[in-house]
């Protein structure tokens, strides 16, 4: 005769189950847990059984409470398994570990056990401890609403700057072009991706500048060129473009960002003076007819000066006194006299700079001096902090009867051009870092 089978003890064989699991009547009276859930729940079997559940695990607020009741509730109306959305049920820490209440999540689901006729006998809870799986999500969700938040940040700055803005891969590739650039061009951004933004460039400009964009790619060097660029209406306007490579940690490029501003009319307004002065060197045969013309002429180019959208002044003489300051250049300096008094007088903060060495090297060596986007420290009204500028200037010295008499300067305020690259740089490294 086979071997009678040994009695099972299912209680035991429940309680030593590895899951926290926990047993309870219909109307969730508590009868039985596993030792996993004893453990977890740091509480006696003794302390719980025979207790109602919330009474036994009492609800921190009313929400949490409500989600288990009606996930309970649903096993007993349907007869099927409920899986609860995970909530917060902070335990108390044991004296012995510090005390006070670790914050933890769990997930918890309930199954219906049956009898032969369909009823409900009792309601099995299996509960799970998800608090590190929840904080890596809400990390994770966190990360993603920054990285969110920073690429829409800077995608705003890139259509609400007053400049011509755009982007290329590491190839040269141009990928982006901001709403200001596609306006002014009278193109769509499918238009003008990849090199088809060549086509908008005037045909004489169009191979140097190619050319020039090719040599910066490939050197990873700084592109800066001057080209008329085609607008909307089929006017060609002269543009400053400027470029600069993103590079990692590990110094290869990953981008492109090149700004572009308008400089038509600066430019017209050299060619005009450049033109006047060409005339009047022709008609100086005469003496009484180039007085005259002088005359006129220096009405003509004060008129200009004044009306310039350049920054212009004339410095006489190795002190550089101020002969002459048209009204943007005296708006740089508001509410300082300049005209009558010496560069070191009226703007004593520019020696330290270094600009008054600048300027005596021009005096006296002749050879003009152009400036790239210097950054100059103004300062502001009595009471007011100084600012920070970039410009981009000459100076040049001018001559009157075969001896050197002083110093020109045209400047053009580059400040807003240089600051939007400079947040576009920040913007794209704090989206890079969220990444």
């Amino acid at each position: 005769m086979p071997a009678p089978t040994p009695a099972v003890d299912y209680q035991k064989l429940f309680r030593s189950l590895p899951e926290n699991l926990m047993l309870m009547t219909p109307d969730v009276t508590i009868i039985d847990n596993t030792d996993g859930h004893e453990q977890v729940s740091l509480k006696k079997r003794e302390e719980i059984i025979g207790r109602d559940f919330f009474d036994a695990f009492p609800s921190v607020d009313q929400n949490q409470g409500d989600i288990i009741f009606q996930s309970q509730d649903h096993v007993r109306r349907f007869r099927e398994p409920h899986a609860m959305p995970v909530i917060r049920y902070d335990l108390a820490v044991p004296a012995e570990r510090g005390g006070g209440f670790e914050e933890l999540y769990w997930q918890a689901t309930h199954y219906p056990i049956l009898d032969e006729s369909g009823e409900l006998l009792y309601i099995l809870q299996r509960t799970q401890n998800v608090t590190e799986q929840y904080r890596a999500e809400q990390l994770r969700l966190a990360a993603q609403k920054e990285l969110a938040e920073a690429q829409d940040r800077t995608r705003f700055i890139l259509e609400s700057l007053p400049v011509l803005i755009w982007t290329a891969t590491p190839d040269g590739l141009r990928d982006f072009f901001n709403q200001r650039w596609l306006t002014f061009t009278g193109k769509e951004s499918a238009e003008a991706l990849g090199e088809q933004w060549l086509d908008s460039v005037h045909p004489e400009d169009r191979p140097t500048v190619a050319r020039t964009w090719h040599e910066s790619v490939i050197k990873g060097t700084v592109y800066q060129v001057e080209y008329r660029l085609r607008r909307h209406d089929g006017q060609y306007r002269w543009v400053l473009v400027r470029a600069t490579p993103r590079r990692n940690a590990e110094g290869n490029i990953t981008m492109w960002v090149g700004c572009g501003t308008d400089i038509h009319d600066q430019k017209q307004l050299v060619q005009e003076l450049l033109e006047a002065n060409e005339q009047q060197s022709a008609l100086s045969d005469q003496a009484y007819q180039a007085y005259q013309l002088a005359q006129s002429q220096k009405e003509t180019f004060h008129n200009l000066f004044e009306q310039a959208p350049a920054l212009i002044c004339i410095l006489r003489g190795p002190e550089h006194l101020f002969e002459f300051v048209n009204p943007r250049y005296q708006e740089l300096f508001r509410g300082r006299q300049l005209v009558g008094k010496t560069v070191v007088e009226a703007l004593p903060e520019v020696v330290e700079q270094g600009f008054v060495d600048l300027l005596n090297n021009v005096y006296t060596t002749g050879e003009t001096f152009y400036g790239d986007e210097i950054s100059i420290m103004v300062e502001g009204p009595e009471g007011t902090a100084a600012r920070q500028l970039f410009l981009n200037f000459t100076y040049q010295q001018f001559s009157e009867h075969g001896q050197k008499a002083g110093i020109t300067v045209f400047a053009y305020d580059v400040t807003d051009l240089v600051q939007a690259r400079k947040s576009i740089e920040r913007s794209e490294g704090g989206a890079t870092h969220a990444s």
